[in-house]
């Protein structure tokens, strides 16, 4: 199981809601706060200013949802997938991300500050102008990932795989290249300069 930044223990369940069907449902301006989802289906639903707070989800599935300014506050996500999901401006901020599985998985601004994504098989996701700062992305899989302007400042990326991530424009003042693949990864001239830093190279001007 992933764990919370500095050690957070999970917040208690106060309600269960178990094997629904809410496929399609537009989910908009609803609050959810400390509420169990096992095995619902949340296929194709939508939300805009949806709000869960310290929500469990296990075993929920997410394909081909869409939310917009929604936000999954210190949630617990446990095997859910999130294929062809997109989400837009929202705030997953604390939450936890465990044996999850995605796939063109699309996250388009929103802050995704102190989230738990260690190991997650990112590859092939889209994450734009995302602010992700002291997220765990530990060992993560990034493969031909497209992470381009996301604050990654103090996050963890230690045998993370980030072959072929496209990462312009991104902060990797925390990134090791010691401890993570870069091989072939596509990065910005200023970029440069701050992993060959890292590296103990000097830069000067030819």
């Amino acid at each position: 199981m992933a764990d919370r930044k500095h050690g957070r223990p999970a917040p208690p369940i106060e309600s269960t809601i178990r094997s629904e069907d809410w496929d399609g449902r537009d989910l908009s301006g609803q609050e959810h706060t400390r509420v169990e989802f096992v095995d619902v289906d949340l296929t194709e639903t939508s939300g805009q200013g949806v709000a869960f707070t310290e929500c469990v989800f296990r075993g929920v599935r997410f394909n081909v949802s869409s939310y917009t300014d929604a936000a999954f506050i210190n949630c617990t996500f446990v095997r859910c997938s999130f294929f062809d999901a997109t989400l837009t401006g929202c705030k997953l901020v604390g939450s936890v991300f465990d044996g999850c599985t995605y796939g063109l998985f699309t996250v388009e601004g929103g802050d995704w500050s102190f989230t738990a994504l260690p190991g997650a098989d990112l590859r092939g996701s889209s994450f734009r102008r995302v602010r992700m700062r002291e997220a765990d992305l530990t060992g993560a899989r990034l493969q031909k990932a497209s992470f381009r302007d996301v604050d990654l400042s103090g996050a963890s990326l230690q045998k993370a795989d980030l072959s072929e991530c496209d990462l312009r424009g991104s902060d990797l003042s925390s990134l090791n290249p010691h401890v993570t693949s870069l091989t072939r990864a596509v990065i910005d001239p200023y970029q440069a300069i701050v992993i060959a830093q890292a590296l103990d190279l000097e830069v000067k001007e030819p």
